[in-house]
């Protein structure tokens, strides 16, 4: 797919809880056919302290209204700046980026797993299985109630099984605890969310043999497979997150 270096629009900039947010962007240009688990490399304008791009997952895609949206959380400078940025702004992006999830075969049962900011290119990838003919369950992790994000989203895409550190909201633990594995059965499981948490759900998918692929949030600087920066250890050696990934089978990762 031919990389675009566009300068976008921000149709809307929607703060959901705590340190999230959502930008809502569209260009002159028809969006491209985006694949779910694609990025983009967003370049943050008039801030001093940010020189690199950052890397963001295309969290939802609307062909008919030519736009798409990119869910935020912020965690530095560069992402503080762009949660300032209001309707109107102008947006430079270097898209789409990176590989895609595979689909599924023929009636295979799919479970998305999401952990914080890793649910983010989760609603794409549903709502692109649900047009596909698979309606898959969905299990969101956080840390407590009040940091629950885009649950009505997921909803709209299928069951939606939800985990909380402490137990304000459905079953306390962790996501890898929880009791949909005792009572369910699935052909793949799609994941995204921190280190720990994916690694969890390999080890689960491995000793059941469960095709599970996840989607790595490696830090990145060019997005391009130039700085090397995002190295990722597997049994084909070492591989660019960017441009090899983000998403990974977890069989070909050295975990």
């Amino acid at each position: 797919m031919t990389k675009r270096i566009e300068d976008l629009k921000v149709i809307e900039n929607k703060r959901l809880k705590n340190d999230f947010f959502v930008l809502r962007l569209s260009g002159d240009n028809k969006i491209p056919d985006f694949k779910p688990g694609q990025f983009v490399q967003v370049r943050v304008d008039d801030s001093r302290e940010t020189f690199l791009r950052r890397p963001i997952s295309i969290h939802d895609v609307d062909y008919g209204t030519n736009t798409f949206k990119l869910l935020i959380q912020i965690a530095g400078k560069g992402t503080e700046k762009l949660s300032k940025l209001d309707k109107g702004d102008t947006l430079n992006l270097i898209y789409p980026l990176g590989n895609s999830f595979s689909m599924p075969e023929t009636n295979e049962k799919v479970l998305l797993v999401g952990g914080g900011c890793g649910i983010a290119p989760l609603l794409f990838l549903g709502k692109y299985l649900v047009a596909n003919g698979c309606t898959p369950d969905v299990l969101l992790g956080f840390r407590n109630s009040a940091r629950i994000i885009e649950f009505e989203e997921y909803l709209k895409i299928g069951k939606v099984f939800v985990t909380t550190e402490d137990g304000s909201m459905g079953e306390t633990g962790y996501i890898s605890t929880h009791s949909i594995f005792s009572t369910q059965t699935y052909n793949r499981i799609y994941c995204c969310g921190p280190d720990r948490m994916m690694k969890a759900m390999a080890g689960y998918c491995k000793s059941r043999n469960i095709l599970c692929e996840v989607s790595l949030e490696n830090l990145m600087a060019c997005g391009i497979g130039v700085c090397l920066c995002c190295i990722v250890d597997t049994v084909k050696g070492n591989l660019c997150t960017c441009t090899e990934g983000p998403v990974f089978n977890v069989n070909d990762l050295k975990w």
